[in-house]
């Protein structure tokens, strides 16, 4: 028996961690989540930006965007509002995880 294909995805997603210095966090927030709305209203490419806070809190904050491609993503990282966001972060964040994955599209129902 053939194994189904796998299709091709239909976007490109980040998937951001980021350990904040806890006294920071509040600050890298704000900042952030600038950035995000920046993001949806500046780039073309750009679909979708989320900033996700764990529950029960904790000084991590995730990020899921999803870009057309991945060119769409480096024009993101080239972007005016990404470089001032980048710099106004330095010094809050312990550590950063960064995965790309590509998005697959829903199966269609029967």
């Amino acid at each position: 028996m053939d194994q189904p294909a796998i299709p091709a995805p239909s976007a490109y997603v980040i998937w951001v961690e980021f350990d904040i210095h806890p006294q920071h966090l509040a600050q890298f927030t704000a900042l952030v989540r600038v950035n995000a709305a920046a993001s949806m209203a500046n780039e073309p490419g750009c679909r979708r930006f989320d900033v996700l806070l764990p529950t029960p809190a904790s000084s991590t904050v995730a990020l899921y965007e999803i870009y057309d491609d991945e060119a769409a993503f480096a024009a993101h990282l080239a972007s005016a509002h990404f470089k001032v966001f980048a710099q106004a972060i330095q010094g809050f964040v312990r550590e950063r995880r960064l995965q790309a994955y590509g998005l697959l599209p829903p199966v269609a129902a029967a």
